[in-house]
């Protein structure tokens, strides 16, 4: 039973765990999964009790071309099914669909037809009213529907404002708080959830986090948008934090420390083990480093710092000030 007070060692049922490793992780690899590791990461999820795992994205293949990308990062019906099949369990199929980037009218098919149970949808403010197009014909088609705005810590407090009222009065069921550049504190997190909270409560919606660990505050950030149940009920993480840049919040620090009995840690640390580490080993790059403290502490794309370490650059002063520069 949950507790009636909610605390740090509380059991809170409302939270949904999302895996984004193989969508959050694919940006660093071009999405060359094998299968073997993809059907291996579904297992483990389903033995750590994880309630959605994100397959990748639902790019056109006239935007990208499939000769540059791996499958997920297309999600095709038959290449999803070749690892779940008809998925007959509890963790439900989530991929991502970004505006600009999806022909959502012809790639996402009916949910009659589809293994696929959610459509994230990623957006810019300035980009809203598709966002929400997207997300309607997501709910149409019988899709869960969430809406994810990027880069809100580049965003105008008016114009975030006029968005999340937009958003909470689409389908969408829920509206996600991103940290894209990793550049916020928890109690700008405290904030902005608030924020999101109060409009999502006005009209029924959820709010998710999706956190990103260029100053190592993903996992705390997530835990503070969390804010014992009260906040945050969609919780994104990757296994061993496998993401772009500076990557995530770690899906394994994430299941240890949630106290509800169905999530489970152990599944997750040994995919770790058999998988991930050899990903480092064959060269995979991910992870906190300081050209990407660098980056969030001045609110900056992380691409320069992806770069900079790409380039085996170590001049970490020279660096600061070009993305002071950037940014005057």
């Amino acid at each position: 039973m949950a507790a009636m007070n909610p605390n740090l060692i509380s059991y809170l049922p409302n939270l949904r765990v999302v895996d984004c490793t193989l969508r959050d992780g694919g940006l660093v690899n071009d999405f060359y999964f094998t299968d073997e590791f993809v059907r291996a990461l579904y297992q483990a999820n389903l033995k750590a009790g994880v309630d959605y795992m994100e397959f990748g994205y639902k790019c056109s293949k006239n935007i990208f071309s499939p000769d540059r990308f791996g499958k997920w990062k297309f999600c095709d019906e038959e290449d999803i099914r070749a690892i779940v099949g008809d998925n007959p369990t509890d963790l439900k199929i989530s991929v991502m669909a970004d505006v600009g980037r999806c022909d959502y009218e012809h790639d996402i098919i009916d949910r009659k037809d589809s293994v696929i149970d959610m459509v994230r949808v990623a957006t810019y403010v300035n980009a809203i009213p598709t966002a929400i197009d997207m997300v309607e014909d997501a709910k149409q088609k019988g899709y869960e529907a969430t809406v994810n705005i990027m880069a809100v810590s580049k965003v105008d407090s008016e114009d975030l404002k006029n968005s999340l009222e937009l958003l909470a009065q689409s389908s969408a069921d829920v509206i996600y708080l991103v940290d894209s550049f990793g550049s916020f504190y928890p109690e700008q997190i405290r904030r902005l959830t608030d924020q999101y909270m109060e409009v999502a409560a006005k009209y029924g919606k959820k709010v998710g986090i999706h956190a990103h660990n260029n100053q190592q505050l993903a996992f705390a950030n997530t835990l503070e948008a969390m804010n014992k149940g009260a906040g945050a009920t969609y919780l994104d993480a990757t296994v061993n934090g496998l993401g772009r840049g500076a990557g995530n919040c770690h899906l394994e620090m994430l299941l240890g420390f949630l106290r509800n009995p169905k999530y489970k840690m152990i599944p997750i640390l040994r995919f770790v083990e058999q998988y991930i580490l050899k990903l480092r080993e064959e060269g995979v790059v991910w992870g906190y480093d300081v050209p990407y403290l660098l980056t969030g502490q001045l609110n900056a794309h992380p691409s320069s710092a992806i770069r900079f370490i790409r380039d085996g650059r170590s001049d970490y002063y020279h660096f600061f000030h070009e993305l002071i520069d950037d940014t005057l």
